[in-house]
């Protein structure tokens, strides 16, 4: 248990500074821009998703169109936060 905390500790150290090279942004699939990204989750947004991605996330039930949604939501906002659209 202890070595495996000073694993942890030791790579949150490395992370800030010491070698930590960033990747950058990534690139956006095909077709996609950052507003068509966020028009999406806007969209996802006013159905109600992030309440269902917090209960999804809390052990929650959802049902499958729920969880489709949900998906989708993670996907986007990967992608959203991975080519930094929101810098």
């Amino acid at each position: 248990m202890v070595s495996a905390l000073s694993a942890l500790v030791q790579g949150c150290g490395g992370a800030s500074g010491g070698g930590y090279q960033d990747p950058g942004p990534r690139a956006l699939p095909s077709g996609e821009t950052c507003d068509s990204i966020r028009g999406q989750l806007n969209r996802l947004d006013s159905k109600g998703v992030p309440a269902q991605v917090e209960r999804a996330s809390s052990g929650g039930s959802l049902s499958a169109s729920q969880r489709a949604d949900v998906d989708k939501y993670n996907q986007l906002l990967n992608q959203y936060l991975g080519a930094r659209c929101h810098v």
